[in-house]
């Protein structure tokens, strides 16, 4: 009997990869959550999210992948034990799981703590409450789950009442991953907007460029080729997808133009929460952003800049002595 009971390197590997496969979908579901909360509950004194688009992409890429192979992982060691029900007294298996148990008890206890702790701070009631919720929720479906199949011989998936739950939870993260691509936005989108997003990074290289330009020779440039520097290894930039160059035009002695064709409006492509709820505040009040000298719609669309002398006086090369 006792040889019976030690775990094998098989055991070892399963139980492990189950319990790790649903730390890592128990934290991207509840990423996920958190997003939409962030998403639809928008919080004033939040600063908009700039990186909210990117724990979308992660969240809903590790849940395709790493929530169905727990899934796949607990049913094939339910089915297991079943067969050999002495090993539901592997120790490999009972440490995992009370370790689970534990765990999840410590996260319900910790992030209420640190949740009241933030809605002692101003939190908005609404995120609070939600937020509060998704937290026990998850804990409380891993405790439930591992607690009654500690206590219990069968598998989870023989009681009616047990079954209902897995098949319950299961409808809900899928019905979460699929809102979730709607909020990500789709690829083809995602890709549009980086190549946007390098276009006004490239505007910004030329412009400051342009402004180099003036202050050592207190014009404006004719044309673009004229900052071509071999010294420097200055090179113009060129449109990322069609490797058309940009577009210049000189309209006074300080006043020019950068244009630029776009495929998307970056009002509408950044997920930025809080950017409906930010009251009217005076302009010393709002903070500046880098983004937003360059806001863009779909098409062409041009960005005048005035250089102003006493901000970027001209540069003096010095003389020879």
């Amino acid at each position: 009997m006792e040889m019976t009971l030690k775990s094998s390197p098989r055991d070892v590997f399963l139980h492990l990869l189950a319990i790790v496969t649903l730390y890592i979908a128990a934290v991207s579901f509840g990423t996920l959550l958190f997003q939409y909360v962030n998403y639809f509950f928008p919080d004033p004194l939040n600063d908009p999210i700039g990186g909210a688009s990117s724990a979308v992409r992660w969240a809903l890429a590790s849940l395709v992948i790493v929530f169905p192979v727990y899934v796949w992982i607990s049913w094939f060691l339910g089915r297991d034990a079943a067969r050999e029900p002495a090993k539901r007294e592997l120790r490999i298996r009972k440490w995992l799981l009370y370790f689970t148990l534990f765990l999840a008890a410590v996260v319900m206890i910790t992030d209420l703590v640190a949740l009241i702790y933030t809605f002692l701070g101003g939190e908005l009631s609404a995120r609070f409450m939600l937020k509060v919720l998704a937290v026990l929720s998850i804990a409380a479906a891993v405790f439930v789950y591992y607690f009654w199949n500690l206590r219990h011989d069968a598998m989870a998936s023989r009681d009616a009442l047990m079954r209902f739950f897995m098949w319950g939870i299961v409808v809900i993260v899928a019905a979460a991953t699929v809102g979730g691509f709607f909020l990500a936005g789709s690829p083809f989108a995602e890709r549009m907007r980086r190549f946007d997003e390098r276009r006004a990074g490239d505007l910004q290289t030329i412009q400051w460029q342009i402004v180099s330009y003036w202050q050592s020779k207190e014009k404006l440039p004719a044309t673009l080729d004229d900052l071509r520097d071999p010294i420097s290894g200055f090179v113009l930039p060129s449109d990322p997808e069609t490797g058309t160059g940009y577009e210049y035009r000189a309209v006074d002695r300080l006043t020019f133009e950068l244009c630029a064709t776009f495929r998307t409006d970056s009002a509408k492509t950044q997920i930025t929460y809080a950017k409906e709820a930010v009251p009217p505040a005076a302009p010393a009040e709002i903070p500046y952003r880098a983004e937003d000298n360059w806001r863009h719609g779909i098409g062409r669309v041009c960005f005048e800049r005035t250089i102003d002398p006493e901000f970027y006086p001209p540069v003096k090369a010095p003389r020879p002595s």
